[in-house]
């Protein structure tokens, strides 16, 4: 499953707002921005707001997120976004909303305007519902419920599919060849159109100097023509790059065409396809391909869930097919495209599924699925025999038949607190520790006497981050008691370099005198006493 955590975007995010995210889309010349759709149906924005593309009404840029409470309750169903960057949004409803960059009109509303925030996109779309929206560098396109194109915005090689070089200031529907027919899915290169037919032909129409059409030759065409190469063939999808395009068909047979500079067709050289050729026919059946015109990447996931990529990777050039470690042609795009952004609106499948760390952290201390209790200053931890001594060596042996212990329902404890042992007891559930400086250190003599070194680690790593003058004599003496050396010397140090605070604390003057002995000699040696 797709995790937006992968987009350094959203790393500002805590857990539950990360978690309410449903679909997300990162976009930009630098992924530097993002619009994400809550379970809620609310919109929001962050990042950079280059050309206003975050629609919040002002060019602030934001690191937190923004609420587009114009767009609140509508349920979106697909967005895309251009080079400048502009962004359509398309909503359950079949409205169309716009804004960002507008320098070619490409917003759809006339002018050329730039849109601070989102507006209805209306001319000529009047009584129609839009399901899919797709944008080039400066182009818009938009597909309808009843398979018409619309296509709008800057068209200097043919891309709006008008028949003329003329920039379209709002939507005309895409006609000549496609009059009569059903469009199933459109795409957008830089300065190029597709469209899939509802039998499985693709109809290509722009610029095509690096053969990004797949039309056999490198001319611009100003109107739809129709992919011969690929007659017989019924294409279920189709995705194009900044000037290439890959297409899978019903059969799981993959395609590409275009330019080649980085080795983004997968063919094992640079050399640019006129004409769709059949790549990756040693491997088994492709069911899904990736591309954006934001980038020169492609990658694709086959039956097994195995995901390849190729093309441009950060900053390499992958002329074959990798296997990658990926589950999903998201992560290939978060972590290896130039920029990092995503090639779709991701979908994100929240679901009551919990993992097996998330599952034992909500177990612990649950009495209705423990089967043993500690009782620590008379309060009771609920745990599980089986995951003590699966985490635990010193509960491996207790719980062994000729021990008391492996016998009991409730096992007392009087040489911890409370406090200490449960921070332990979690622990072994959750790999993690949240304890004062203070506390920290009876966690370190549990973890001493237990034998658990990484816990020792961690509670070295707690105090260290906690130490104050007032402490820092006591945590040193601790330290010391616990065979604790790394934390021994941090602590040491930290004395001497704040020795005149340190000796005037109360935890100084009480430390027993054998020790106290010790750090003046330490000290000494190290020149503390020196004017």
């Amino acid at each position: 499953m797709a995790d937006v955590t992968k987009w350094p975007i959203f790393s500002m995010m805590g857990p539950q707002e990360l978690s309410s995210i449903r679909k997300a889309c990162v976009f930009g010349t630098s992924a530097n921005e993002a619009v994400f759709i809550t379970k809620d149906d609310e919109v929001y924005v962050i990042g950079l707001n280059c050309s206003s593309c975050l629609g919040t009404g002002d060019s602030q840029s934001s690191i937190i997120p923004k609420k587009l409470d114009f767009l609140s309750g509508k349920k979106v169903v697909s967005v895309s976004y251009g080079s400048g960057p502009h962004i359509l949004l398309a909503t359950e409803d079949g409205e169309l909303f716009a804004w960002g960059h507008n320098g070619y009109s490409q917003l759809g509303n006339g002018t050329t305007n730039q849109g601070a925030a989102p507006l209805l996109v209306s001319a000529n779309l009047l009584n129609k519902k839009v399901t899919e929206v797709a944008c080039g560098s400066h182009h818009s396109m938009a597909l309808t419920d009843s398979g018409e194109v619309y296509a709008w915005g800057y068209n200097n090689c043919g891309q709006v599919g008008s028949g003329s070089t003329a920039n379209q200031p709002t939507p005309r529907r895409v006609s000549s060849c496609l009059q009569n027919k059903v469009a199933v899915s459109i795409v957008c290169g830089q300065t190029s159109s597709l469209a899939v037919l509802d039998n499985g032909e693709v109809y290509g129409w722009g610029y095509n100097g690096n053969g990004q059409l797949g039309l056999g030759n490198s001319g611009n065409q100003l109107t739809p023509c129709r992919l011969a190469a690929l007659q017989g063939l019924c294409v279920q999808q189709i995705v194009s790059g900044y000037a290439h395009s890959l297409a899978l068909t019903d059969e799981g047979l993959l395609f590409a065409w275009g330019a080649n500079t980085y080795g983004q067709l997968g063919t094992g050289n640079k050399s640019n396809q006129l004409s769709p050729l059949l790549i990756m026919t040693e491997k088994e059946r492709i069911v899904e391909v990736a591309a954006c015109h934001s980038t020169h990447t492609s990658a694709c996931k086959t039956q097994s869930g195995q995901v390849y990529m190729w093309g441009q990777c950060r900053g390499q050039s992958i002329v074959l097919p990798l296997l990658t470690h990926f589950t999903c042609t998201d992560d290939v795009f978060a972590c290896f495209a130039t920029p990092s952004v995503m090639w779709k609106l991701l979908s994100m499948e929240h679901d009551d599924f919990l993992t097996v760390a998330q599952s034992l952290k909500k177990e612990f201390d649950n009495p209705e699925t423990a089967d043993l209790k500690f009782c620590v200053d008379g309060k009771h931890i609920c745990v599980h025999k089986a995951i003590l001594k699966i985490r635990c060596e010193h509960f491996r042996t207790m719980f062994q038949s000729h021990w008391n212990e492996d016998m009991k329902e409730v096992i007392e404890i009087d040489q911890f607190s409370y406090p200490v042992y449960r921070s332990f007891l979690e622990f072994l559930y959750t790999d993690a520790v949240e304890l004062p400086p203070e506390d920290a250190i009876g966690l370190l003599d549990l973890a001493t006497s237990y034998c658990e070194n990484r816990l020792k680690r961690l509670c070295q790593h707690i105090i260290k981050r906690g130490i104050t003058v007032e402490n820092a004599f006591s945590l040193l003496a601790a330290a010391v008691r616990y065979d604790a050396e790394d934390l021994e010397e941090f602590c040491f140090k930290f004395c001497v370099n704040h020795l005149t605070e340190v000796t005037q604390t109360v935890a100084f003057w009480q430390i027993n005198g054998d020790l106290l002995k010790d750090f003046i000699c330490r000290a000494s040696r190290c020149g503390a006493f020196k004017n």
